[in-house]
């Protein structure tokens, strides 16, 4: 546990170090508050945006009133983590699932930092692991150790299960961080509901396997959560044209998905570093809110 922290601990002061100087201080956390909320309110006055206009309050009929807002300086985070079998895809320690549990560690630990609340879901296609929100290092080693020790009952996936159980638990708008490989299907209608309801990130882990198989003839192949083993014949053009509608098309569907309902979308492949892209993603998200 000491060399995970060591690690994450790396590259929370690398992804700090980048943002402070590409923003040039401008974007000073990666969780900074990213929105407004109701303060109070006070009589219309000649130039305000009649959106705000508080029709409850106005109905009274003492005078027009408005809302008033303040920023939000604190945020509720709920970090979303796929550990089904499908994750256990790629090299010794750098499969899916380990990457995907560095990056929910990473982005957990920083969250915290800022002060903000931090939830945990674990799921397979059933909850595997529930953290309440909370705030402090304390919380922050708790998170951690959740997240590497957890040893999923498990093995088989349902994404839109474990949609509607956040969808379910959260009752205001938080921001939404999705950490999955997407290996399931008919999840896109509970997905939308979390885009719509929240502020949403989707954070698409994938390994150069599922795109590039090498050329082995016929040999087993073993589906991780099924258990069954089938023989495949790796160099047909059959095969390579299932990998690329399985996996090559699904990825541009999710990611048109994203963009059309307004949700962050960054696919992260095992043999890549990931903290530039991270990086990327949150500068882009910056971007967006000073544009409103």
């Amino acid at each position: 546990m000491k060399d995970i922290l060591k690690k994450l601990r790396k590259y929370e002061i690398r992804i700090r170090k980048a943002l402070n100087s590409q923003m040039q201080g401008d974007f000073h956390s990666i969780f900074k508050g990213s929105g407004l909320e109701y303060d109070d309110v006070r009589s219309y006055q000649y130039g305000d945006d009649v959106r705000t206009i508080d029709w409850n309050v106005s109905a009274k009929g003492h005078g027009t009133f408005i809302k008033t807002f303040k920023e939000e300086k604190e945020q509720s985070i709920f970090l979303i983590l796929d550990v089904s079998a499908s994750q256990k895809i790629g090299n010794e320690g750098q499969q899916k699932i380990d990457i995907s549990k560095e990056i929910c560690a990473l982005l957990a630990m920083s969250a915290i930092k800022e002060n903000n609340q931090v939830g945990l879901i674990c799921f397979s296609d059933q909850k595997e692991k529930y953290v309440k929100p909370g705030k402090g290092m304390k919380h922050s080693f708790h998170l951690v150790t959740e997240i590497f020790k957890l040893v999923p009952v498990s093995v088989r996936t349902n994404l839109s299960k474990a949609f509607r159980f956040t969808l379910d638990l959260l009752k205001r708008k938080s921001v939404v961080i999705l950490i999955s490989d997407f290996i399931d299907e008919n999840y896109h209608h509970d997905l939308k509901g979390l885009a719509r309801l929240h502020d949403l990130v989707v954070i698409h882990i994938t390994d150069i396997r599922e795109t590039t198989f090498p050329n082995l003839g016929i040999i087993p192949l073993k589906d991780q959560e099924s258990g069954k083993t089938l023989w495949r014949n790796t160099s047909s053009a059959e095969f390579r044209n299932i990998l690329n509608q399985t996996f090559g098309e699904k990825q541009i569907e999710l990611e048109q998905f994203c963009r059309k309902n307004q949700a962050n979308y960054l696919k992260i492949r095992t043999d890549e570093d990931y903290v530039p892209q991270l990086i990327k993603m949150f500068k882009v998200r910056n971007k967006m809110r000073k544009s409103g």
